[in-house]
């Protein structure tokens, strides 16, 4: 059917996906909402925010590869752990990135802004034994829990309460928990070795 042709209500519900392209809002710019916190204040939590989220959905994909290329006499044990984590990560990721938006910022999302800004060292692309893994991912869990911990402590004294807690009570106790999960597989006992 030509367009010239269409009826008014057949044109109402025909998709207009000739959009001009533009952004409504840099990144790195704030929107400055109502929150009883400065735009400064804001500025610097979401950079601390988005440093995190970026260094979380690394993590979060560290999980998944090594749990789709784990190996070894622990393979179910890992498999389902790595999972589980992944998961946990999955949520802190949604949790980051929902703080982020609500002090009026952009959070990171595409994975080459991911890839640009993480701490993260990235794996090699192919299979590496159980030991080595764990040993990454606990490499990198403690590289979240130390920037997590400066970052709490800056964005206390700033006053930003509600960055703080997600900072401490969801960042901080997850890593923590995961950590300890994962180096419990490399104690002296454990039949897991590279």
């Amino acid at each position: 059917m030509n367009t010239a042709t269409m009826t008014e209500k057949q044109q109402a519900v025909k998709p207009d996906l000739n959009q001009p392209s533009h952004e409504t809002q840099k990144y790195g710019e704030i929107v400055k909402l109502p929150n009883g916190l400065s735009e400064k204040v804001c500025k610097e939590s979401v950079a601390l925010l988005n440093q995190c989220l970026a260094d979380t959905i690394t993590l979060r994909d560290m999980y998944k590869k090594h749990h789709w290329q784990v190996v070894g006499p622990t393979f179910n044990q890992l498999h389902l752990m790595y999972d589980q984590h992944y998961e946990a990560q999955v949520l802190l990721v949604d949790i980051l990135a929902e703080r982020i938006q609500l002090l009026g910022g952009i959070a990171l999302a595409m994975a080459a802004d991911i890839a640009e800004t993480t701490k993260i060292e990235r794996p090699p692309r192919g299979r590496e034994p159980a030991a080595v893994q764990i040993k990454r991912l606990a490499k990198a869990h403690e590289l979240i829990i130390v920037e997590a911990r400066k970052a709490a402590k800056k964005v206390d004294e700033a006053g930003d309460d509600g960055s703080n807690d997600v900072f401490v009570s969801n960042v901080l106790r997850t890593n923590e928990l995961q950590v300890w999960f994962l180096t419990e597989h490399l104690v002296a006992a454990s039949p897991v070795s590279a």
